[in-house]
């Protein structure tokens, strides 16, 4: 049965929660109350009144499964989108000077330098692997141009017990936490150093030991496996949380939608990064959705987010590192929309001027490099000069072009790798697919590569 109730003070007390907490208008008084009675009975205690004022509809109230529901005698429809878009949170200027009054993390020189290092790497790396690839040395790979700083400043912003669930676009998490040049190349290579021994695509890294769950091509499926993680992690009582990521384009797969509402409901520590790049390969984000961002679809399913300036290191640190806390400190989810721009084509299957003028990528590779942006900032603390950037990229691209070189030379895995470490014992039908194989390969060996032991 649904009792009626009087509902008077509800709006004074959110008002104040919302002045005195900062925490975002999220609904009505009723989500206040639905979040402070969460886990009791949405039963009505016996000695509820049935009684109400009649003079206002809107202080009438539904004791509604979920939470406390008011009245209102106005027919509103709810807008399809805000008068104003959600801000952005944002601490360096496009000059690198940090915004006056502006809240952010404090750093250490020794991290500050350390991150900026690890998004040089990361270019320098990029920039070879891309070239490995146009020479026909490797068969494929994507590039982080633009989105250095979401990369290694989200990195920088978790620890090592941390989950990562990444889609494709975040090598700089796995180069943050240990992975080696040449553990990136051998991947790339496929060689029988890799540790998918050749059976994954280039750029489709994975680590056990640094937490870094291997990349999947099919997009979003990361996400609920991230809250499912999440969740291991809360019922183990761990000081840890998962943290998974995604492009915009993930965000119209229904997975996106299934993780936030599971993450939501069983209140799983899980940290939702979306890298908004404004293109999902080909497709603009207003052919995607027409809401104000990905922002705003936490708020619908419940989950507390943010929207923060991708391009902008010490904000990502920022934002990230608030997120984890509240994540793990709360057993809550957030949801961390980052704006950006991707610079380089999709992949080095893709021809991104096809899809979008060269001057608006020139505008963003000049004008809005987060790489340059934060270099300023470092530079004017007095942590870093010419002669260290010299330095530095010289070093880096020489490591890179050493690791390509041994990748090169090691042995393929056989041809047997394809089949194991799925059953104990292969079945018969699998055991009939490599016979058929080799059977192929020896018949037709000038269309499979000499270099693979068969």
């Amino acid at each position: 049965m649904a009792f009626w109730l009087v509902a008077r003070t509800s709006r004074k007390i959110t008002d104040h929660l919302h002045r005195n907490i900062g925490v975002l208008r999220s609904s009505s008084a009723c989500s206040l109350v639905n979040t402070v009675r969460r886990f009791e009975s949405t039963k009505a205690e016996k000695d509820f009144s049935f009684g109400y004022d009649t003079s206002d509809d809107e202080n009438q109230a539904l004791d509604f499964p979920g939470g406390r529901v008011t009245f209102t005698s106005h027919m509103r429809f709810i807008p399809e989108s805000p008068e104003k878009r959600t801000h952005c949170y944002r601490v360096l200027d496009d000059n690198g000077k940090t915004i006056i009054g502006s809240h952010y993390q404090n750093i250490s020189k020794e991290v500050a330098v350390r991150m900026y290092s690890f998004m040089v790497t990361l270019q320098v790396m990029d920039t070879i692997f891309y070239e490995a690839q146009r020479q026909g040395r490797i068969s494929f790979y994507l590039t982080t141009n633009g989105e250095e700083a979401i990369n290694i400043a989200s990195a920088a912003a978790l620890t090592p017990d941390d989950i990562i669930f990444p889609q494709y676009r975040e090598p700089g998490v796995l180069l943050w936490r240990g992975f080696t040049i040449q553990e990136f190349a051998n991947q790339c290579f496929g060689n029988s150093a890799d540790y998918g021994k050749g059976r994954q695509m280039p750029i489709h890294y994975g680590s056990k030991k640094h937490n870094y769950v291997t990349v999947s091509s099919t997009i979003a499926t990361q996400l609920p496996q991230a809250v499912g993680a999440a969740y291991s992690l809360k019922m183990d009582k761990k000081d840890a949380c998962a943290v998974t990521y995604m492009g915009d384009g993930g965000t119209s797969e229904g997975d996106f939608h299934a993780a936030l509402n599971f993450a939501a409901v069983m209140e799983t520590p899980v940290v939702f990064i979306c890298r908004n790049n404004g293109w999902a390969i080909s497709t603009p984000t207003s052919q995607q959705f027409r809401s104000d961002g990905i922002v705003v679809k936490g708020q619908a399913y419940g989950i507390r987010s943010i929207r923060v300036d991708g391009n902008d290191t010490l904000a990502v640190y920022s934002a990230v590192h608030a997120a984890r806390e509240m994540a793990i400190r709360e057993q809550r989810p957030i949801l961390i929309e980052a704006l950006t721009y991707r610079v380089g084509h999709h992949s080095t299957s893709d021809d991104s001027t096809k899809y979008r003028p060269v001057s608006e990528i020139e505008q963003w590779r000049m004008a809005r490099d987060p790489i340059a942006r934060y270099r300023k900032w470092v530079e004017m603390n007095g942590w870093w000069n010419d002669e260290d950037e010299s330095q530095l990229r010289t070093e880096v691209r020489k490591q890179v072009l050493d690791a390509v070189q041994v990748a090169e030379r090691v042995k393929k895995p056989p041809l047997a790798e394809l089949f194991t470490d799925v059953y104990d014992q292969p079945p018969s039908n699998l055991c009939e697919q490599e016979k058929i194989l080799r059977d192929i390969v020896m018949k037709h060996p000038q269309d499979y590569p000499t270099d693979v032991p068969v």
